[in-house]
């Protein structure tokens, strides 16, 4: 800690000493300064960055696939793996895929995605509405944070 030194001055301390002098803080009325080795300082700061990226989660995006005439049970199972994903803060795809001339019963289509819907209930949040892509209905679920 020097105290308030101008800047002529600290430039010589910091070339006495062989090493840089670094704004740490600027923008104020007398910027906060100090004297190190910038390429060590450098290096510091990209291995802090590395370990904070280390420690994110990435959010996954998992697709649960279901069938117009899906069985009761096949439901259930399909709907607890949609809530474990949800509560994993991953988020899920739900998709139906019409086969030959089941798109003309895309009603029923409808139908089992308001029952996910239903059955997910508050672990989730619709983040994109079912709708109809060709002979594929999608509905996009992420996890409702409260």
């Amino acid at each position: 800690m020097l105290g308030i030194v101008n800047t002529e001055e600290a430039l010589q301390q910091a070339s006495d000493k062989i090493l840089d002098l670094v704004e740490i803080s600027p923008g104020i009325e007398f910027p906060v300064c100090k004297i190190l080795d910038f390429s060590r300082y450098r290096y510091d700061a990209k291995k802090k960055q590395q370990e904070s990226r280390k420690k994110q989660k990435k959010v996954l995006l998992k697709e649960i696939k279901f069938k117009v005439n899906i069985g009761q049970n096949d439901f259930d199972v399909k709907t607890k793996k949609i809530i474990y994903f949800l509560k994993n803060k991953d988020k899920v795809k739900a998709s139906l895929w019409f086969k030959g001339r089941e798109i003309i019963h895309s009603s029923r289509g409808h139908e089992l995605f308001q029952k996910i819907i239903k059955s997910v209930g508050p672990n989730a949040k619709i983040e994109s509405e079912p709708k109809i892509e060709g002979k594929q209905i999608t509905m996009i679920l992420s996890p409702n944070i409260s």
